[in-house]
């Protein structure tokens, strides 16, 4: 992997996408982000209550973290754990990026990560929004898709040995 490189880790809420980001950073010895950490106090209300977020909604969230990508991608680069379910969202957060932004997608059927999602604790993201999640997906075209039936460490592997 070339040096400042973003490689985003996308998918549904409980996909792994933080476990996955916070193990494949430390292999590279980078920084490690959770877009969640940059919502605006708004969205997590909004969420917690069981609403699902619109466009304008992430709006300024997305440029956030293309912003933060980008000043990252000025030193060594970084991992970041990001839904990123649009094409739209995908294409803010590359943004002056190009081909600085590395793209991994975590797939998993609904069951396997509500079952997920049914055992987490104290995540302002409720089960109920699972649905509206993967109704907005749109499956990345130029993304490394893997699935989340892997364990954890084959699931860096794999992305070790692709990006």
């Amino acid at each position: 992997m070339n040096l400042n490189t973003t490689v985003f880790i996308i998918g549904v809420s409980g996909c792994g996408k933080t476990t996955i980001g916070k193990l494949l950073a430390e292999e590279l010895s980078l920084p490690f982000f959770d877009a969640d950490d940059f919502h605006p106090e708004t969205n997590i209300i909004k969420m917690s209550v069981g609403q699902p977020l619109n466009d304008a909604d992430r709006a300024s969230w997305l440029n956030t973290i293309n912003e933060l990508a980008i000043d990252q991608s000025k030193n060594k680069g970084c991992v970041i754990a990001c839904s990123a379910l649009k094409a739209d969202y995908r294409s803010i957060l590359n943004t002056n990026l190009g081909a600085k932004a590395k793209w991994v997608y975590l797939q998993g059927t609904f069951d396997d990560v509500y079952n997920r999602i049914s055992e987490r604790k104290n995540h302002f993201m409720p089960r109920a929004l699972l649905k509206s999640q993967f109704d907005i997906l749109e499956v990345p075209v130029n993304a490394l898709e893997v699935s989340i039936t892997k364990t954890p460490m084959e699931i860096i592997k794999t992305i070790k040995n692709n990006i």
